[in-house]
């Protein structure tokens, strides 16, 4: 038997969903809210449309304050690389601090088109190079290592079965920026990580997600 689906405006209905969100000097927003960026932000307009990777899931909202951490404490990063990018925000917020070109890379190949279209939206083509890749299998993100710092908000499988590559392709003394995890399974991902010769520098968990940021021997 077949229900009626309701006649429902669902981008009308992710807008008022979706309100602006403020992380550190980053401020994540919807054009339908451009009247309310502040002045002294790092402006990030992401679409509502384009729902993953939009800035109010707690990872993401949580790499983009660990980001501004780093940057407050005059951190300097010149080869970074955003893994699993979706919409490219978190790649884009590292392009606001850094005059450097930031790579982002992820499986799909629409989450792909989403971030290059996100990339122009922001004023910021040829400064976020955005591939379809899985992990770090491409041409031009293997080329660009060793990284600096590495995003990666994913999920907690994928994230230790990246360790090994995260080891290769992160330099010595570089940063990865890990989310995607809940909070109980933060210690097997830091485990992980720490069987790789990385050292935890800070957890900070958001309602039942976590972020870690480590630091590769």
């Amino acid at each position: 038997m077949l229900s009626e689906v309701p006649d429902v405006d669902w981008v009308a209905h992710v807008k008022r969903e979706l309100t602006p969100v403020e992380a550190g000097r980053f401020f994540v927003y919807g054009s339908h809210d451009a009247d309310q960026v502040p002045e002294d932000a790092e402006a990030l307009l992401i679409e509502a449309a384009m729902a993953f990777g939009t800035g109010h899931h707690n990872t993401t909202k949580g790499c983009l304050l660990a980001l501004d951490r780093l940057v407050k404490e005059g951190k300097k990063f010149e080869r970074i690389v955003d893994i699993g990018a979706g919409t490219a925000v978190l790649a884009m917020a590292a392009a606001r601090v850094y005059p450097v070109v930031v790579l982002a890379g992820d499986i799909d190949p629409v989450a792909v088109d989403t971030a290059k279209a996100n990339v122009i939206a922001n004023g910021l083509d040829g400064r976020v190079e955005c591939v379809e890749a899985v992990g770090f299998d491409h041409p031009l993100l293997e080329r660009a290592a060793p990284y600096d710092l590495v995003f990666a908000n994913i999920l907690k499988q994928p994230l230790i079965d990246l360790a090994p590559d995260m080891a290769r392709y992160i330099g010595h003394g570089g940063k990865a920026i890990l989310s995607g995890i809940l909070t109980t399974q933060a210690e097997e991902v830091i485990a992980a990580y720490e069987a790789r010769n990385f050292t935890l520098d800070q957890r900070d968990d958001h309602a039942e997600w976590s972020v870690l940021v480590l630091t590769r021997k």
